[in-house]
């Protein structure tokens, strides 16, 4: 079994696709007006409409209800980024903070209200 895709319902299939395209600097394959995937290295995220779930997935899907799943992105450095997303208007969620496993975390809500999780391993000192 693989996890290929995360997919993100919508319904505004463009917004979404720039705000992700900025937050990630991919540029989406855009299939059509109403699906997008964004390809990274082990890992892909696709945007739909909801008017494509209502016709082919049953219904299954509400826009805008999510709020118990998390995107995680591990970042090179969150508070670079931390400042980059500040000036997209979002809604920030987590300032940049050090985390007891050992990360360095943020985390903020993308146009439609998903929580987003950027993070970086903290860097320990070289051992003598």
């Amino acid at each position: 079994m693989k996890l290929l895709f995360a997919r993100i319902v919508t319904n505004d299939v463009p917004a979404l696709t720039r705000f992700y395209s900025e937050l990630t600097g991919i540029t989406p394959s855009i299939l059509n007006d109403v699906y997008v995937e964004f390809h990274a290295i082990g890992s892909s995220l696709s945007i739909s409409s909801q008017a494509t779930m209502d016709t082919y997935g049953a219904c299954a899907t509400t826009p805008r209800a999510n709020r118990s799943m998390v995107l995680d992105f591990e970042v090179d450095d969150v508070d670079r980024e931390f400042s980059r997303v500040r000036e997209m208007a979002c809604e920030i969620v987590l300032q940049p903070t050090n985390q007891p496993w050992g990360n360095r975390s943020m985390m903020f809500r993308d146009p439609e209200g998903n929580l987003i999780n950027f993070y970086a391993p903290l860097r320990k000192p070289p051992e003598s």
